[in-house]
C-alpha cells in the first residue's frame, strides 16, 4: 500500500494551485506545491539571458524529485499536488536550448523512474486570453515574459502529454470553470473521486 497522488498539471495561470487547495480542503487529502518561491535563478531566467535556463530547470528537478521520490513516499493517505512531474520537460523542451535540454533530459530520465506517478491526473486549459488576463492580475513579474505564443506552445505539449498518461484524467475547462463558486467545487471534486474510484479497481484487476 502507499498514499495515492491527484497530480493537477495546465499552462501558467490556469488554476491550479486554487483548485488543488480546494480539494484538500474537500476530499481531505495533503497539499504538495510547487516550490517556485524559492528558486533563486526563476526571475533571472526568464528576464535575463539563456544561461539562468538550465539552473532554473535542474532546481525544479530537484525539487520535483524530492516532493516525489518513491522510496520516500506515505504508506497511507491521500495527497494533491499543484503540478504533475510531466510538466518538467515541458518546461524543459519549451525554454532550453538543445545543448542544455540534453543535459537536462540525461537527469530527467533517470529521476522519473524513481518518483511516485499519479494515481488520478486533472488536466485544466483556458483559452490564451484568459491566461494572459490571469497573469496581469497576478503580478508575478518573471511571468510577463509569457506571451500568446508560449502559452498556446505550452497548452499543445500539455494535450500531448495527456494523450499518453496511463493513469485516470480528468479534462476540465478552467476557462469555463470557477471553482471558487460552490456547484463548480462540488463538480470537481465529484469527478476525482469517481477517478480515484476507478484507479483503485484497475489496481485490483
Amino acid at each position: 500500500m502507499s498514499a495515492r497522488l491527484i497530480s493537477i498539471i495546465g499552462p501558467p495561470a490556469v488554476g491550479k494551485t486554487t483548485l488543488a487547495t480546494l480539494l484538500c480542503q474537500d476530499l481531505p487529502a495533503g497539499l504538495i506545491r510547487e516550490d517556485w518561491d524559492h528558486n533563486p535563478h526563476l526571475a533571472e531566467s526568464y528576464a535575463g539571458g539563456p544561461e539562468a535556463r538550465l539552473p532554473s530547470q535542474l532546481y525544479f528537478l530537484r525539487s520535483r524529485a524530492a516532493q516525489l521520490a518513491a522510496n520516500t513516499w506515505p504508506a497511507q493517505g491521500l495527497y494533491v499536488s499543484d503540478y504533475g512531474f510531466c510538466q518538467d520537460r515541458i518546461f524543459a523542451r519549451q525554454r532550453l536550448g538543445r545543448s542544455d535540454f540534453e543535459t537536462y533530459e540525461s537527469l530527467a530520465d533517470s529521476v522519473e523512474r524513481a518518483i511516485h506517478a499519479p494515481d488520478v491526473l486533472v488536466y485544466l486549459d483556458a483559452p490564451c486570453g484568459e491566461l494572459l488576463a490571469r497573469i496581469a492580475r497576478r503580478g508575478r513579474q518573471f511571468e510577463h515574459a509569457m506571451d500568446r505564443a508560449f502559452l498556446e506552445s505550452m497548452r499543445q505539449e500539455y494535450r500531448q502529454a495527456v494523450a499518453s498518461m496511463r493513469c485516470p484524467v480528468i479534462e476540465i475547462d478552467a476557462g469555463e470553470e470557477d471553482f471558487r463558486q460552490p456547484a463548480a467545487r462540488a463538480a470537481a471534486v465529484e469527478r476525482v473521486r469517481e477517478a480515484l474510484t476507478t484507479a483503485s479497481g484497475s489496481d485490483a484487476a
